[in-house]
């Protein structure tokens, strides 16, 4: 079984979470960040039951500031040799029309949902270069494809992390580094939290963390670019 090292951004609740207990049960060592510190030395737990002799690392970060950022890649460096895998998953969702925003509302989502992504690669990026390997995912959205209403800034930030992730993968092909983007539709996170759907309308948090999994373990030469996934029935209109 391949031992790697991963590091995720938001990595305590939702889709990071899953993604962090997946890679610990499969003997990975793992180093996430977030907010929450109670949060944050829950998941080290999690890991650390599922793979003991794992290194766990959890950093209270604010992923908006660009020094907090840096301090964590260089925690991170550290203590890995090595980064095999980034998901830079952090963010946060805020409806509402671009119109009737209140202001700032668009600073604060692109500094979650882009900036931060934009910080931790460029932050970690040497060392893969250096070996010429890794792979790096942003978890986008189908936001990032299909403009609706009351997405907003939303929306915006996430059309700029597919962007991002599209010019990322043509700057690094001559290293050999995979840039995936994944757009997952409605997931049962907690941006959802008290939304009148059952629960089986959501894709599973556990889902995205198992492709995670294995897009990152196809052979070298093999890379998935971008990957839409929704829930079976589609996606969950605005008004259920």
């Amino acid at each position: 079984m391949r031992m790697g090292y991963i590091v995720i951004s938001g990595g305590t609740r939702g889709i990071g979470k899953a993604i962090a207990l997946h890679f610990a049960q499969q003997h990975w060592h793992v180093a996430l960040c977030g907010r929450n510190e109670a949060a944050l030395q829950a998941v080290k737990q999690e890991m650390q039951t599922r793979h003991p002799g794992g290194m766990a690392i959890v950093t209270r970060v604010d992923v908006t500031d660009e020094e907090q950022v840096h301090a964590f890649a260089n925690e991170v460096q550290q203590h890995f040799p090595v980064i095999d895998v980034l998901v830079n998953n952090a963010g946060i969702f805020e409806p509402g029309a671009v119109h009737q925003e209140e202001e700032g509302q668009l600073e604060r989502q692109m500094a979650s949902n882009l900036y931060s992504a934009y910080y931790l690669t460029r932050a970690l990026l040497p060392l893969m270069i250096s070996r010429r390997q890794g792979h790096i995912f942003n978890i986008c959205s189908t936001a990032s494809l299909q403009a609706y209403a009351n997405g907003g800034s939303y929306s915006i930030s996430k059309f700029a992390l597919l962007g991002f992730s599209r010019n990322l993968r043509e700057e690094l092909k001559p290293y050999r580094i995979k840039v995936t983007a994944l757009m997952p539709g409605p997931t049962l996170t907690d941006s959802w939290a008290g939304y009148p759907a059952p629960a089986e309308r959501f894709i599973p948090p556990q889902d995205i963390a198992m492709l995670v999994w294995q897009l990152c373990n196809l052979s070298p030469q093999t890379v998935v670019e971008e990957l839409t996934i929704r829930p079976m029935e589609g996606d969950i209109p605005a008004d259920t």
